[in-house]
């Protein structure tokens, strides 16, 4: 009996579409990151690529539990000495909602060379408009 293998150029990549309105972060960014990966999948290989596409609308409409607004903070560094910068949650969705989510699912996805691969196929928008109708997106509930 031999062991079934997927391989990357035997699957078609299918989009997905999800609306964020009034839902938590971190409980979507986990759907999204599993479907990028293509965990969803019962053929699912790790080393194949099989993920799918996932487009985002409504990211500025999501939300956190408790205070995390307020008090969850994002880091990022100018590489120049004393360069730390720190912007909470609030005032990123004010600036830009759709790193929120990016930043969420980018910590679930596998810390290698597929990181920054699996993260360009997820498209967030802040509003519910989206250039990608021609892919016909299924939409997906959470």
């Amino acid at each position: 009996m031999k062991t079934y293998m997927a391989r990357t150029q035997d699957f078609e990549k299918k989009w997905y579409l999800i609306d964020g309105e009034g839902k938590t972060v971190g409980r979507i960014a986990t759907k999204i990151a599993n479907i990028l990966r293509g965990k969803n999948k019962p053929q699912y290989t790790p080393h194949a690529d099989i993920g799918d596409f996932v487009i985002v609308v409504n990211a500025e409409k999501l939300h956190f539990t408790g205070d995390k607004w307020n008090q969850k903070t994002y880091y990022r560094h100018t590489n120049h000495p004393g360069g730390i910068k720190s912007i909470t949650a609030g005032d990123l969705l004010k600036t830009k909602p759709q790193e929120i989510i990016k930043k969420a699912v980018w910590g679930m996805l596998p810390k290698n060379t597929w990181q920054p691969k699996l993260l360009t196929r997820l498209k967030v928008y802040a509003g519910t408009e989206h250039p990608h109708a021609p892919q016909q997106p299924e939409t997906l509930e959470v």
